[in-house]
């Protein structure tokens, strides 16, 4: 890890420490205070911990965006797909911190990977224990699992972790993504790399109805259904990525790809 990383380590765990110790201190005031004074101490120490949370989250967002990837990664990422430049894994590290970033925007609920390029950095990755488990401890708290490969289904959890990784994707670009115009670029590198047995995306269905035998899947599936009543999952149309003003978002979706999550 890079002093840049470790950096951020160091802030995000002062941060939960802090933050616990303010439970700590409200326990302790229980036993010590009267039920005046305990009341108002609940109600700042709340409030307190609300904002180190909300801090806490902000730095890690920054260290998912910023902090340095294992300098090894590269290489292995290059080996697994030859005609790929630096440039090009520099583009793939970006798809993979967009994929990281759901992960952590949707409040850690299972996601889903939607490249088979980003998923060769993600796995490589994941070979080096100990560089990917401080990785995750830094960006989420725990560790992210990995998942085998696959695309959208019946399963409706899967779906749903598809959905969630369109949906935040979508928003680390700007896009609407119910009514997208491009693609994030998660769900652009299979295409633009011509990656052997990769996912293909168009923004809109209607570039696929006018290709006869396409097999690209498309944004505005993303939030559709095989039911009348709107797309399957936990948030009545993208799989519980529906979260509060605060942090962003109302809905989102997704289409087919890897998976990964708890």
């Amino acid at each position: 890890m890079s002093a840049l990383s470790l950096n951020y380590r160091r802030r995000i765990a002062l941060l939960v420490a802090v933050r616990w110790s303010l439970v700590a201190i409200l326990i302790g005031a229980w036993f010590w205070v009267s039920r005046m004074t305990f009341v108002f101490q609940l109600f700042l120490t709340v409030g307190l911990s609300v904002a180190l949370h909300q801090w806490e989250l902000s730095v890690r967002r920054q260290f998912i965006r910023d902090a340095s990837f294992p300098v090894f990664l590269q290489k292995k990422v290059m080996q697994a797909h030859p005609g790929l430049s630096e440039r090009d894994v520099e583009l793939v590290f970006r798809g993979l911190r967009q994929f990281f970033m759901a992960h952590l925007r949707s409040h850690l609920k299972f996601v889903a990977m939607p490249s088979k390029v980003v998923d060769t950095a993600w796995h490589e990755f994941i070979l080096h224990t100990k560089a990917y488990q401080q990785w995750c401890q830094a960006a989420f708290g725990r560790m992210l699992h990995h998942t085998p490969a696959e695309v959208l289904g019946r399963d409706s959890k899967r779906n749903d972790g598809l959905r969630r990784s369109w949906f935040w994707s979508c928003k680390e670009e700007s896009i609407d993504p119910r009514k997208p115009t491009r693609l994030p670029l998660l769900f652009a590198l299979d295409a633009k790399f011509c990656i052997e047995g990769g996912f293909s995306y168009v923004p809109d269905c209607k570039d696929i109805d006018q290709q006869s035998g396409s097999t690209a899947y498309c944004g505005t599936d993303f939030s559709a259904s095989s039911d009348a009543g709107g797309a399957p999952g936990d948030a009545g149309g993208f799989g519980a990525s529906e979260v509060s003003s605060a942090d962003g978002g109302s809905d989102g979706g997704c289409g087919g790809g890897c998976g990964g999550g708890d």
